[in-house]
C-alpha cells in the first residue's frame, strides 16, 4: 500500500480493508513486530491525548484524582474474586521467568486492575471519613487478542482509562455509575461527534464480577455495533473478598460499595468508521490535531515569496485565536498532491491562497466533511474559521445521528428480525429476559443483545424469539 495511491478500496465495497488502509495511510498507527500489537504514530497519539485531556478535565471537576498502578499482578490476587478470574483467565498473559530463572508465583500482565487496586483500598480505607475514594488511572491493559486483530478495535495491548471508586452506600455507588455513563456520553457525542445509545448489558454480557454493567453502544456503517465504554456497579462483590470495609459514624464495621468504569482507544476506531470516506479520515474539529491547513499556490519564485509571506501572516492570525493551524510550504510537492494528502488525514478545513486570491484579499476555504468551498475575505478570517469549526462539529454529529436513528428499527417478528439484521440494522424488539432466548438468537443469527436502553418507553410486546410475554425492550446487533 503506497501512500501515493491513497485509499484504494471503497468504504461501501470492502469496509474492513478500507478501515485498515485509512488507519495506516493516514499515519495514525502501524503494526508492531509482535502479532496483535500496534504502534501509535504522532497523529494517532495526538487524538488520544485530546480525548484524554477532555475526559481528565471532567473527571477532576467531579472529584476524581489520578493515580498509577504497576502492570504486574500476582496470580493469587487475580484469583481472589472467583467469577472475575474465570471470566478473564483465557485472555491473560502470564510472566513466569525473570531472565532464565522461574519467578515462582505467576504474574499477570494487567488485563484490568480491580483486584490490584482493591487489595490496596483495603489498606487505605479505615473510616467513613476516607470515603468516597475516587481514583482514575491512565494506563494500558493487555489481553490475548491474537486472532482477528484490528487497530484500535481489537488489539492485545490497548490504551485506556479505568476508574475505581469506593462509597459508603449503595445509592452513592449507583449514582456514580450513572454519572460516569453520562460523562462518557457527553464526551463521545460532543468531542468525537459519534452518537450512542445508553443502557444496561444483559446478565450474560455484564462485566465479570459486577452486579450490573451500564454501556454505551453505537452502530458502525458496516452494520456492526461497537461498545464505546462501560460503567460497572460492583456492589459488594469485591469489597467482601478484598476486605474493603470501613467504620461508620456509629463505629460499626461495614463493607463498602464499589464501581469501576473505563473507555479505551476504541473510541478512535469508532470515530474513524463513523466519519471517514473514500478519501480517508474525516476528523471532528474538536479532536483534530490540526484544524486548518494552509496551502500556498504559486507558479514562479516571485509569486512564492509574496504568497508564502501572506500565508504566514494568516497562520499567525489563526494561531493567535487558538486555532490549531499548519502551513504546508513544502516546495517539492504539487498543490494537488498536498490537497489529497491532507484530505487523507482528515483535516477539517483547507485554505488555499494564490496570486488571484491575494489580489481580491480573499482565500479559498474547503470544508473536508462535505467538500464545500467558499471564498471569504482575509479580514476577519479567524472569526469566520472559528464559526465554521463549530458548525462542522455540529453538522458531523447531526449527520451521524440521523444515520443511526434511521438504522435502528423495531420489529415484532423473528423473520423480519433476521432480514433487517442482514441489511445492517440494529434491531429493537421485546425480550422475555431469559438467557436461553438470548443464546438462541446469537447462535442462529450472530447477533448479540447489545443494550437494554435507558429510554425504554414502549410497553414490551411478546418476546421476539419464544413469543412469551416480554419483560423489556432491547437492542440486538452483530458486533465487533
Amino acid at each position: 500500500m503506497s501512500k501515493e495511491v491513497g485509499i484504494t478500496v471503497s468504504k461501501n465495497d470492502n469496509f474492513s480493508e478500507w478501515y485498515t488502509q485509512v488507519v495506516i495511510k493516514a499515519e495514525l498507527a502501524d503494526y508492531a513486530p509482535v502479532k496483535g500489537l500496534i504502534v501509535l504514530r504522532p497523529d494517532g497519539y495526538s487524538i488520544w491525548e485530546s480525548i484524554k485531556e477532555s475526559l481528565d478535565k471532567k473527571l477532576k471537576e467531579t472529584g476524581h484524582r489520578n493515580g498509577f498502578l504497576p502492570v504486574l499482578i500476582p496470580e493469587s490476587l487475580l484469583r481472589k474474586e472467583k467469577e472475575h478470574f474465570e471470566g478473564l483467565n483465557p485472555e491473560v498473559f502470564w510472566v513466569t521467568h525473570s531472565g532464565n530463572s522461574e519467578i515462582g508465583e505467576r504474574l499477570a500482565l494487567r488485563p484490568t486492575s480491580e483486584t490490584l487496586a482493591y487489595s490496596l483500598f483495603s489498606k487505605w480505607i479505615k473510616s467513613w471519613r476516607d470515603l468516597p475514594l475516587k481514583i482514575n488511572f491512565w494506563n494500558s491493559a493487555l489481553r490475548a487478542e491474537i486472532k482477528g486483530t484490528k487497530p484500535f478495535l481489537r488489539t492485545s495491548e490497548f490504551l485506556w482509562q479505568e476508574g475505581h471508586t469506593v462509597h459508603a452506600t449503595k445509592d452513592e455507588a449507583e449514582k456514580e455509575v450513572a454519572d460516569i455513563l453520562e460523562l462518557y456520553k457527553k464526551t463521545i457525542e460532543e468531542e468525537l461527534a459519534v452518537p450512542v445509545v445508553t443502557g444496561k448489558k444483559s446478565e450474560k454480557d455484564k462485566f465479570v464480577g459486577a452486579v450490573h454493567t451500564d454501556t454505551l453502544e453505537s452502530l458502525m456503517p458496516d452494520g456492526k455495533a461497537l461498545q464505546m465504554g462501560t460503567s460497572h456497579f460492583l456492589g459488594q462483590n469485591f469489597s467482601k473478598p478484598f476486605d474493603v470495609k470501613y467504620l461508620d459514624e456509629n463505629n460499626v464495621e461495614t463493607f463498602a460499595w464499589q464501581t469501576s468504569w473505563g473507555v479505551s482507544w476504541r473510541l478512535i476506531g469508532g470515530m474513524i468508521m463513523t466519519h471517514g470516506d473514500d478519501k480517508g479520515l474525516v476528523l471532528p474539529p474538536k479532536i483534530a490535531p490540526i484544524q486548518v491547513v494552509i496551502i500556498p499556490i504559486y507558479y514562479s519564485k516571485e509569486d512564492r515569496e509574496n504568497i508564502v509571506q501572506k500565508a504566514r501572516q494568516i497562520k499567525d492570525s489563526l494561531s493567535n485565536s487558538d486555532i490549531r493551524v499548519h502551513l504546508d510550504d513544502r516546495d517539492y510537492l504539487t498543490p494537488g498532491f498536498k490537497f489529497n494528502d491532507w484530505e487523507l488525514k482528515g483535516i477539517p478545513i483547507r485554505i488555499e491562497i494564490g496570486p488571484k486570491d491575494i489580489a481580491k484579499n480573499q482565500v479559498v476555504l474547503v470544508r473536508r466533511h462535505n467538500q464545500t468551498k467558499i471564498s471569504p475575505d482575509i479580514d476577519g478570517l479567524p472569526e469566520k474559521i472559528l464559526s465554521d469549526l463549530k458548525n462542522i462539529q455540529n453538522e458531523m454529529f447531526d449527520a451521524a445521528k440521523k444515520i443511526l436513528d434511521e438504522r435502528v428499527v423495531r420489529v415484532s417478528e423473528y423473520q423480519q428480525f433476521k432480514e433487517e439484521l442482514d441489511n445492517g440494522k440494529m434491531i429493537g424488539c421485546s425480550w422475555c429476559g431469559k438467557q436461553e432466548c438470548e443464546d438462541k438468537i446469537k447462535e442462529e443469527t450472530g447477533a448479540d443483545l447489545r443494550v437494554i436502553p435507558s429510554d425504554n418507553k414502549k410497553n414490551p410486546e411478546t418476546c421476539i424469539y419464544c413469543k412469551n410475554t416480554g419483560v423489556t425492550n432491547v437492542l440486538f446487533a452483530r458486533g465487533y
